[in-house]
């Protein structure tokens, strides 16, 4: 039985001598956002100067006045935000440079993916991994997300471990560190099949953003902003991964996953047309109280303050917002190319229900890959790393039945059981 984690201290944070000895030294730090240092260390880094379109530079622009003014960032916080935006300003450059020198990748052809879509803490991730262990499936591990495509000059450790496993597992580790109990929410080791909008951080689009920080500038830019180039991107940079594979698409098939997907349906189908979706649906209340308590819980490393009623506020509104779209736009998705996924009935029955999203997709389902997905939940059961217990009344003075009228309407459209208080 998995042990039971009952996080106590979400707004007062009490901290192990670890975590304050990192708080301490971060306070010797003197960090600053600004976007042409930022770019300019990645051109040096590299030796590369070519970042493609420069449409970009507005949204690192924004993205880098809205986190540099933020007062309660500490320089933990600050540090961890610009080595984002370096990473991804080092990607962009690596992902130009690969494109100007072999524009062949851009006639790469993207075949049929499977993508989940769905809220956050509402089963895509168990969904997408499960679905990855079929070896059919090409996906997207961690470490390869963080950084698609090799820095040239560095080879392999003498163990034949890629010098981007390493660095993500580093960071996984440091992660850990910083909160040991974010394995239990959000694992995020090297070999974890990610989301692929972390393809769109090169071109400093997606709302990925705000879950790094309080971020409603960028927010409202994106609502207001034609997100179908970021997901070009997106889709040139899965070109990219199939090309270093060695193959023109015609023998890869992707499985794909993200939330985003739900305010983004008709741009996702302009993109991939030919793509099967599954949607999955869960309680908007449970999903609001397991990302609520997970973002605080990381708060405690990143700001001098967490403030739970923000919290729980800005991303009750992101969830009415994802599902309004969802609610909205789901029609542009024909039943023949998509799949509604109760929550409930995929944990009642997860491998019965990848099976129907086989169907779905014309993937037949043979003895190697059913073996492989039985091997993956033996290996992989629910909370193994332990299990959160939530309290939306008493952590953050939310009464769960009210909050859940918010959502009389996705209740309406589409088969979700409420979990918990109902009355």
């Amino acid at each position: 039985m998995a042990k039971p984690i009952r996080i106590t201290d979400l707004g007062a944070p009490q901290y192990t001598d670890e975590q304050s000895a990192l708080l301490t030294f971060g306070e010797t730090l003197n960090v600053t956002l600004d976007a042409g240092e930022i770019l300019n260390e990645a051109s040096i880094a590299l030796s590369l100067d070519d970042f493609g379109p420069t449409d970009f530079r507005e949204r690192l622009a924004l993205l880098s006045d809205e986190w540099g003014s933020d007062a309660e960032l500490n320089n933990l916080g600050r540090l961890n935000l610009r080595n984002k935006l370096l990473l991804f300003a080092k990607n962009r450059l690596l992902i130009q440079d690969a494109l100007n020198r072999h524009p062949e990748i851009h006639q790469v052809v993207i075949r049929q993916p499977v993508i989940v879509a769905g809220l956050p803490r509402s089963g895509t991730t168990h969904l997408l991994n499960l679905m990855a262990a079929d070896g059919r499936f090409r996906s997207l591990p961690l470490w390869e997300a963080y950084e698609p495509v090799p820095t040239p000059g560095e080879a392999p450790a003498a163990d034949g471990v890629d010098p981007r496993y390493a660095r993500c597992a580093a960071e996984w580790e440091m992660m850990q560190r910083m909160a040991p109990l974010i394995a239990a929410m959000h694992p995020m080791n090297p070999d974890h099949i990610h989301e692929e909008l972390e393809l769109m951080g090169p071109d400093f689009a997606s709302y990925n953003f705000e879950w790094l920080c309080p971020s409603p500038r960028w927010r409202d830019h994106y609502y207001a902003t034609d997100q179908r180039p970021h997901y070009e991107y997106m889709k040139t940079v899965l070109k990219l991964l199939t090309w270093q594979d060695g193959d023109d698409g015609s023998n890869t098939r992707w499985v794909l996953k993200c939330p985003q997907h739900l305010e983004q349906l008709p741009v996702l189908r302009s993109v991939f047309p030919d793509a099967t979706l599954a949607i999955t649906h869960r309680d908007p209340v449970a999903v609001i109280q397991s990302a609520a308590t997970m973002i605080a819980y990381g708060q405690r490393m990143t700001r001098t303050k967490v403030r739970l009623g923000t919290v729980i506020d800005y991303w009750s509104d992101r969830i009415v917002h994802l599902l309004e779209a969802c609610a909205k736009d789901r029609h542009v998705w024909p039943e023949t190319q998509s799949i509604d996924v109760p929550f409930h009935e995929f944990m009642a029955d997860d491998l019965g229900m990848v099976q129907r999203i086989h169907a779905k997709a014309g993937i037949a389902m043979t003895e190697d890959a059913t073996a492989q997905l039985r091997e993956f939940i033996r290996s992989h059961p629910r909370d193994r790393h332990g299990r959160v217990i939530y309290d939306l009344q008493q952590d953050f003075g939310i009464d769960p039945n009210r909050l859940r009228q918010r959502f009389e309407f996705y209740f309406r459209k589409f088969p979700v059981q409420p979990e918990g208080p109902t009355s």
